[in-house]
């Protein structure tokens, strides 16, 4: 009896020991790992410091909400005083999506009345190259030099822009020289189709009439981010940097 107690005793002690021996190893296991987690989130930590200090911004692409393209959050990383000029801007960027957008349907109809083809392939040509080229070549530009104040790319929104302003007046025109300007919905286009088909006529109107707006509402924009570029001081940075470069061109070639 005693033995059968003391057997059942040192199997308990065993048991209770071998236990204990694997919570321990449990234990130190999970705190490695908590360690290693901890390891990482500072690591983490110092790699987002040095990129706010070096005026990297990591963007997470949040807008259109449903779908999400592209990184788009003005009122937390444009400043106060510039947010309505970024808005106007970002109108411009969706008028011109509309504007190519109605280019198309218009051209569209008036090619199924008889339009030749080559007059909506580059109606297609406009809208697969506009759009992006607009968010690429001069919106994303003014998006980056309002949030950092870079005064380089100020100056390459202006020539970007610039071409972006003299695209839509010409396409609210549409003087007949490419297939009789029939690729635009301009008033030359409009008033060449309304006596032979009133509908399309009507179509190539109103798109005459979005490029116009999209013309004056993208005047505004470029003077307005200018008049902020110059009284910023940015204009004379702008002259002072090209100095000095072209000070430094100059020595390296004497």
């Amino acid at each position: 009896m005693r033995e059968c107690l003391h057997f059942v005793v040192g199997g308990g002690n065993k048991f209770l020991m071998n236990s204990h021996s694997d919570l321990s190893a449990k234990e130190k296991e999970l705190e490695a790992k908590e360690a290693d987690l901890n390891r990482r989130e500072e690591e983490l930590k110092r790699k987002e410091e040095a990129a706010k200090r070096a005026g990297i911004v990591a963007e997470k692409k949040n807008w259109p909400p449903f779908s999400p393209l592209i990184h788009h959050n003005i009122p937390n990383e444009i400043p106060l005083h510039l947010q309505r000029t970024q808005y106007v801007a970002f109108t411009t960027f969706s008028g011109i999506v509309v504007c190519l957008i109605w280019n198309l349907v218009a051209v569209t109809m008036a090619w199924f009345k008889g339009s030749a083809l080559e007059v909506w392939l580059l109606a297609v040509i406009y809208l697969i190259t506009g759009i992006p080229g607009a968010y690429i070549l001069w919106y994303r530009p003014l998006y980056r030099a309002m949030r950092n104040n870079g005064t380089l790319i100020f100056g390459f929104f202006f020539f970007t822009y610039s071409i972006h302003l003299f695209f839509c007046v010409y396409a609210s025109i549409a003087p007949p020289v490419i297939f009789n300007g029939k690729s635009l919905t301009g008033i030359f286009s409009a008033l060449d189709i309304l006596p032979v088909n009133g509908v399309v006529g009507c179509m190539y109107m109103i798109g005459s009439a979005l490029f116009a707006l999209e013309s004056l509402i993208s005047i505004w924009v470029i003077q307005d981010v200018f008049r902020y570029f110059r009284s910023s001081g940015k204009a004379e940075e702008a002259k002072n940097d090209a100095k000095r470069t072209t000070m430094m061109v100059a020595l390296g070639h004497a």
